[in-house]
Order: C-alpha cells, then structure tokens, then sequence
C-alpha cells in the first residue's frame, strides 16, 4: 500500500506565549517494509530554531524554538509512504519463550535494536504481579514466544473495552488493567506490563493505522487517529514482531509506524514547554489516504 498521511496538531493559548520549545516526533521510521518518499513539516509561526536527529531507538526527533509572541500554533505534518511489510511468521517456528527470555537478558548491545532496552520498567509503564500473572496464561513451559504474544495481544482486545472516556494520557497500566477499559495507549501499556514482567522485551509503538468507513458510507477526511500498538522481541532470526491488541491483528500494511520507546512517554507526536500562563485548546487531525495497492 502506498499512504498520503497528513497530521495537523493547532494550538489555542489563553495567553500569549513568549517562548515555546517543541518535540516532534511525526517523521516515520525507515525500516524493513516501510519506505518515505517525501516528507514535510510546517509551523506556524516560523521557528527560529529547528534541528533533527536521531534518539537511542533511531526514531527521527525534531527539536524547534519560536521565540515570536503567539496566541496560536499549527504544526502540519505531511509525507508519502510505502507499507509493504513480510507477513507474520509461522509462529510455531519461533523459539520458546524462556530462550528468547535468557538472550535478552543475557544482551550486552545497546543499539537501537536491542532486546536490552525494553526489558525493565519504564516512567509510564511500571510492573505490577496482576499484569505478569495475567500474561502468563499465555506463556505455558517451551510455548513459542510470537504464538504465546499473539494469543495475549488477542485476549486483551477480548477482555478489555474500548473507551475513550475511560482513561487519560496520564492513566496508568495497572489503572486501566483494573477498569479493563481504556484506549489503543492503554492496551499497549498494559501487555507490555505484562511481557516485560515475564523477562520478554516489549516496545510501544506509535503511528497511525487505515480506517474503514461503514459500508455505503464515504471515507472522512481527518477522521484517521494517531495510533499504538506493541513490538516484542522474538530472538535475534525473528527480531521485533508487531502485535496491535486493540484490534487483535499483527502489525500489517494498514499499519504506518512514527516511532518506537519503551512507553508513550518516549514517542509523543508533539512534545514540549511554553512560557506562559493559563491554559489552552488543541485540536488533532489525521488523514491517511490510500494512493494505489501495489501489485
């Protein structure tokens, strides 16, 4: 699939800020199965500063400072990109869960794919026994690591409702494993809980995926959401698995990855400080557009 992504965050300050220093995190990845074309970003108003690099996880990081007095902020971000991902694995072929377990914990590599930084509790995603005993129910002795995840990612999106009210950007995972309800932040922090508490590398992972209009219904513009779903670590053949508990289905071609962390707290779209007071509004507004299904 080839995708025309647009992504408009506004901003609405009660006051006007003097000074405003930003994170983005809206340029996707380059990876295996994910390819940019081209690639745009725009603020307004204009940045006196604006620098891009790469963090520990190799995801593209943009750092920008306004220094103009403003009452408002738009920052629209727009690219083209192909999906066209390897299909899952035979689950059955991957290596027991312990295995995978033991190498990673046994990894002395801090590149931005290792096992090594996804073992151990994060600042939004701390373990706790409910979460790991929850995840164990997947993970019987030798059971291959990928088949054991995908049976977990599929019994939260079984267990859990989806509710938009239920839960905060500042929910934690043993909130919202308690209230079995939340959204796509919540069901991806809870199953990483859960792995990471067994010894298994776990990754939030956050973008965007294709929505489907009802039938006979036309699809809307802006009506796609940003979106997030888990990475585990399956062993050094097999490397990191995309598993979406939301929806119950493997990371696929409907699925545009922006960034990987160990939790929402590393991959935020828009990040950042104001010098102000008082409060504000933001609107978000996503569109991803299918251009033509590759042959």
């Amino acid at each position: 699939m080839i995708y025309d992504v647009t992504h408009i965050t506004r901003y609405e300050y009660a006051a006007p800020v003097v000074v405003n220093d930003c994170v983005l995190r809206l340029r996707p990845r380059e990876e295996p199965g994910q390819v940019v074309s081209r690639y745009k970003v725009e603020v307004r108003p204009t940045p006196s500063d604006f620098v891009e690099h790469a963090d520990a996880f190799a995801n593209r990081v943009a750092r920008l400072r306004i220094e103009t007095p403003h009452r408002q902020m738009s920052i629209t971000s727009s690219f083209r990109v192909e999906v066209a991902r390897a299909a899952p694995p035979i689950a059955a072929l991957t290596p027991p869960w312990e295995a995978t377990a033991a190498l990673a914990a046994a990894s002395e590599s801090l590149d931005p794919d290792s096992p090594a930084l996804a073992l151990y509790p994060s600042r939004r995603v701390a373990l706790f026994s409910a979460a790991t005993a929850y995840a164990r129910e997947s993970f019987a002795p030798k059971r291959p690591v990928y088949e054991a995840a995908a049976e977990l990612s599929k019994r939260v999106h079984a267990d859990f409702t989806y509710d938009s009210a239920a839960t905060e950007v500042s929910t934690t995972p043993a909130e919202a494993f308690a209230a079995r309800r939340g959204v796509c932040q919540d069901f991806a922090h809870v199953m990483i809980s859960g792995l990471r508490g067994l010894g298994l590398p776990a990754l939030y992972v956050s973008g965007y995926i294709r929505t489907f209009p009802p039938p006979g219904k036309p699809r809307l513009v802006g009506a796609d959401a940003s979106h997030a779903w888990v990475a585990v670590w399956c062993g050094p053949s097999f490397g990191w698995l995309g598993l979406d508990p939301t929806n119950a289905i493997p990371e696929g071609d409907d699925h545009i990855v922006l960034a990987r962390g160990r939790d929402y707290g590393d991959v935020p779209p828009v990040d950042g400080v104001v010098l102000s007071y008082g409060g504000h509004d933001m609107e978000v507004s996503v569109d991803v557009a299918p251009v033509e299904a590759k042959a």
